[in-house]
């Protein structure tokens, strides 16, 4: 057996063991190739407010840098005119996941994801053939996009190089991972794998098994009391075919997948990974958990109170101590911030001045 197909069958055995619920399979994330101009193309859109349809908002505005490409609101920010009624999700290592959003509803790949974002009308409401044509009357863009190979400017080469550039966005340097965790770090994670039970769930490199769970979490009623938020929510179920959606008084997560008949489905969302939880605060998909020690003091309570909970959330009976070395663990799994020029584009060469005669002009 020659040496490529060695390492493609270890690469297929490595990737495969992320699926498996091993409450040992822990470990770091493998490297990813980054195509560097591609990248680099892909950051300057990410930051760029022109990719929205008002051109007020990028895709920064939501996932900010300085709260680990998440937000630290409960509920996240949308297109003017509306507002959000989910929490805003971190973006790192979102390049190694395999279904995107609180209900898991694109497992695809982040191509798909970074047209639902640019286009969504509650999100950034872009039609990305306007978008196309914005991008090419910006001669820095104009130079980047042959530098990336892509030629002229497209839609498509536009949802290929943000994925592109959220690969840079990676968990590299945990006090986990370079094996330098405190002591009572190194306490949490025993507590972790064992009693505290968290594992059974949370596992893999990304420290989640990829599957919706309904846990108790409860209702953030600010969704349906702002009439903004409220508006937004009921766009969404209609789109998503969820029955009676105007009477709807919680949010239904992962049954826009699996649409049970008999509403079991209901309230169940996707494991969420764990790392980079240092600046993603508050947590949960609606936000309800201000802190980590809310959230470890939740789970030691057994979860939340809900018809569908899943049965095997028990009160864990963790002293005040073991709840603290649960949370330092956690903490572990943080990187230092990505908050440098190597992952913002922190040039400001948006205001170009338009091309005369842009109708006839050649790019």
């Amino acid at each position: 057996m020659n040496k490529t197909l060695i390492l493609a069958a270890a690469a297929s055995l490595s990737f495969s063991a992320w699926a498996q619920n091993d409450n040992n399979t822990f470990g770091p994330l493998p490297k990813l190739k980054i195509d560097t101009a591609k990248a680099e193309l892909g950051k300057r859109l990410f930051f760029d407010a022109r990719l929205s349809g008002d051109s007020m908002m990028s895709c920064a505005s939501c996932h900010q840098p300085e709260s680990g490409f998440a937000h630290p609101d409960a509920l996240g920010p949308a297109y003017i005119g509306s507002k959000g009624f989910r929490n805003v999700p971190t973006l790192i290592n979102s390049a190694y996941k395999k279904t995107w959003f609180h209900d898991g509803r694109i497992g695809t790949n982040l191509n798909d994801v970074t047209r639902e974002m640019i286009t969504e009308d509650w999100l950034m409401n872009m039609d990305m053939r306007l978008m196309q044509e914005r991008i090419k009357q910006d001669p820095v863009y104009i130079e980047m996009f042959k530098k990336a190979g892509y030629g002229e400017p497209s839609n498509g080469s536009v949802r290929k190089a943000i994925p592109e550039y959220l690969k840079t966005l990676t968990s590299t340097t945990t006090a986990y991972d370079s094996g330098k965790m405190s002591a009572e770090a190194k306490k949490g994670f025993e507590l972790f794998k064992g009693k505290a039970g968290c594992s059974q769930c949370h596992n893999g490199p990304l420290f989640t098994d990829g599957v919706p769970y309904n846990t108790g979490v409860p209702e953030n009623f600010k969704i349906f009391r702002d009439p903004m938020r409220h508006q937004t929510f009921i766009a969404f179920n209609m789109f998503m075919g969820n029955e009676n959606y105007m009477n709807l008084k919680r949010d239904v997560g992962a049954h826009v997948q699996s649409h049970k008949a008999d509403g079991s489905d209901l309230g169940k969302f996707m494991t969420p990974t764990l790392r980079e939880l240092k600046y993603t605060a508050p947590y949960m998909h609606n936000g309800m958990l201000a802190t980590l020690d809310d959230v470890v003091a939740f789970y030691n309570a057994g979860g939340g109170e809900d018809s569908n909970k899943d049965s095997r959330l028990k009160p864990l009976n963790l002293s005040k101590q073991e709840q603290q070395s649960l949370v330092a663990f956690l903490t572990a799994l943080s990187s230092k911030p990505l908050t440098s020029e190597q992952h913002v584009w922190k040039t400001q060469d948006y205001n170009y001045q338009p091309i005369a005669d842009w109708r006839n002009a050649k790019n």
